[in-house]
């Protein structure tokens, strides 16, 4: 009898009590999409942070919120049939933007302010948002008029994230769908160790922003944004200094440009090209810059293809790229460059640098002839070790040769998105300001005829191109260098 009542004490000991699951509508949620239950929401989530954490559970349903401030130890559970559904900026139901102090703003609003968001957090831990259910930002802001960088600084409205994370580690988001995202469907800034996976995006402006954030994966996502970028790591001032965004891995991920709601609805209606559809970017805040960077087992459809933009005086360096197919490829793809946008505070006077990127086994069907693989880095600082392996590149072609190949424009100040430069010297491969470019099993094909040689290389140091296929037009060279030195071509 001792030994049994041993055996129970010592089971009771180990095993875990069941964790209690804070029901948003015990807490006087309706549930309804009429009535605001964000303060029942809320009520729920204080209630369990005082107990130590929880699971705070949404049952099927409607639920009209405004913002949502989730703390540590928080399980949100979004149940199949359960939607967050964003209220209109009229009910008022956003908290304030919070004050940045002071600092300068050197980047936009978007990524400055986060208590103006649907679900928010800062400084918090231990935190996830999961299940079947659907956030829908229908109520949220997703400001067109924020291009090309011309808007910097400034809170942009209430309402204008889904999702904003800062300074939280230990984050999980699993299996929920965000229609609709706002500014950002997702924003984390600043954030440590966490995993998003099979999510579902289909929204307006960006799906996924990793901002200054260590240690993260992203698998097995779909994320559709036909009027920006899909997966995107940036590295912005946002935490008042330069952080580098590293050790972030992403894989078995879908990126596409249909037309928002297409996606969600199996229409699939591809959205006309216009300043960006989908596509993967590390950029274009760099301040810190990007380390540890892995790409692998991806899809892109009606999107963009690749795009690593060091401009603001950050690094970028160890990433690697691999398993990428490609469907009808708008402006580009693959981009990969430096530039001196500088963004950051006056008296930082280092140049941007990247070195050591790889891109291997990548298919790409019906690619846009406006830009080919583009390589450039600074006069001053070229793009150092980059590798390009087991690339097939099918372009739609028919573009002229241009009248001054070597004319076209350098990167500098520029904002760096190539449709502002316009066409590439080569169909293929363009790379300027490089040392160290190493080139093994390249196929580019073209369904119109084509002007332009098949590769351009200019001021570029210390080269092997190895077994290059690509065709040209009877006169046309197939790879034309400038200012070139140590140069190898091997059949």
């Amino acid at each position: 009898m001792k030994k049994f009542l041993s055996l129970l004490i010592i089971a009771i000991c180990v095993l875990p009590l069941s964790a209690k699951i804070y029901d948003v509508r015990d807490f006087g949620a309706k549930g309804d999409g009429i009535a605001l239950d964000s303060p029942a929401i809320n009520a729920a989530i204080e209630d369990a942070a005082s107990s130590g954490g929880g699971e705070v559970y949404f049952p099927a349903g409607t639920y009209l919120c405004g913002s949502i401030r989730l703390k540590s130890n928080i399980h949100l559970n979004l149940s199949a049939g359960c939607t967050i559904l964003a209220a209109p900026a009229e009910m008022k139901a956003y908290d304030e933007s919070e004050s940045f102090g002071g600092f300068p703003e050197y980047q936009d609003g978007g990524h400055t302010y986060f208590h103006n968001s649907l679900i928010w957090a800062v400084g918090q831990e231990n935190i996830s948002i999961t299940g079947h259910g659907m956030i829908d930002g229908l109520g949220l802001t997703k400001k067109d008029t924020e291009r090309a960088g011309n808007v910097q600084g400034g809170s942009i409205g209430t309402g204008d994230k889904a999702i904003a994370l800062k300074q939280c580690r230990n984050v999980t988001l699993r299996d929920i769908t965000i229609y609709r995202g706002g500014h950002f469907a997702i924003i984390l800034t600043g954030c440590e160790r966490g995993v998003i996976d099979n999510i579902t995006v289909d929204t307006n402006r960006d799906g996924m922003d990793i901002d200054c954030c260590k240690y993260f994966s992203i698998s097995n996502c779909r994320v559709n944004t036909p009027s920006d970028d899909a997966i995107v790591l940036k590295s912005s001032y946002a935490l008042k200094e330069a952080v580098l965004c590293e050790h972030i891995s992403v894989t078995n991920c879908h990126i596409t440009g249909y037309k928002c709601g297409t996606f969600l609805s199996g229409e699939y209606v591809p959205e006309k090209v216009n300043w960006v559809c989908g596509r993967f970017k590390l950029g274009t805040e760099s301040n810190g810059g990007y380390r540890d960077i892995t790409l692998s087992n991806c899809t892109f459809n009606y999107s963009s293809g690749l795009a690593f933009e060091e401009v603001d005086q950050g690094i970028m360096e160890n990433i690697s790229v691999s398993n990428v197919t490609m469907n009808h490829v708008h402006h580009y793809p693959i981009y990969i460059t430096t530039g001196c946008r500088n963004r950051g505070p006056k008296e930082i006077t280092r140049n941007s640098t990247a070195c050591d990127i790889q891109i291997s086994n990548v298919i790409a069907q019906d690619c846009d002839s406006l830009c080919s693989i583009i390589v450039t880095g600074l006069p001053e600082e070229p793009v150092r070790g980059i590798w390009l392996n087991n690339i097939r590149l099918h372009y739609r072609g028919g573009m002229k040769v241009l009248d001054n190949p070597r004319g076209y424009r350098e990167q500098g100040t520029n904002y760096p998105e190539p449709k502002f430069a316009g066409r590439t010297p080569a169909y293929g491969l363009y790379a300027r300001h490089v040392d160290g470019l190493y080139v093994n099993d390249l196929t580019f094909t073209y369904a119109k005829p084509e002007g332009r040689p098949a590769v351009v290389l200019d001021d570029v140091q210390n080269a092997i191109i190895r077994s290059l296929q690509a065709p040209t037009e009877r006169g046309i060279k197939q790879i034309v260098t400038y200012d070139c030195h140590n140069i190898k071509i091997i059949k």
